[in-house]
Parts: C-alpha cells; structure tokens; sequence
C-alpha cells in the first residue's frame, strides 16, 4: 500500500515525505504545499502554477470582462500608479 506510511517531525517542525509518496506524487525539491490543520489533522496539498495554457485561459477571460466593463489600458496603468503610492 503506497499511500499509507508513517514519518516523524524533527525538532525543527520538519516532515519527510516518504519516497515511495514522493515518487509516486512526482514531488521534487523545493515543491510547495498548502497545510491545513484542523483537530489532530495535518494535510498537506501540493500547489504547482498554471501551465501555460491555463495562464492564456485567464489573461483572455481577464481581457474580456474588462472590455466588458469598459476600462482602458489608462484605467489599468492609474490604478497601478495609486497602488505604488500608497506603499
């Protein structure tokens, strides 16, 4: 049974992911996880970003909804401005 396994947590709040777990997940070094703890639960969820074709997916969606709204690329560039001063 690959997906059952059991680890330990060092004195620097570290968990190993088992091999048999990482291999099978293609978990690499310097993967990113979202933990959520809830009672005696800890899970771990691998996060990776869009592929590519994904990414066009949202930029034309984006695109869309605000020619839809009617903003320009005016509107886009002064609301970055007003952001950056603030900070």
């Amino acid at each position: 049974m690959d997906n059952l396994s059991t680890t330990r947590m060092s004195s620097k709040g570290q968990v190993v992911i088992p091999e048999a777990i990482r291999k099978r997940l293609n978990l690499k070094e310097g993967a990113q996880f979202i933990v959520v703890g809830e009672g005696d639960v800890v899970i771990l969820k691998a996060i990776s970003a869009p592929n590519l074709e994904a990414f066009d997916t949202l930029i034309e969606q984006a695109r869309r909804q605000a020619q839809s709204a009617g903003l320009k690329r005016s509107d886009i560039a002064n609301a970055i401005e007003k952001a950056r001063e603030k900070t």
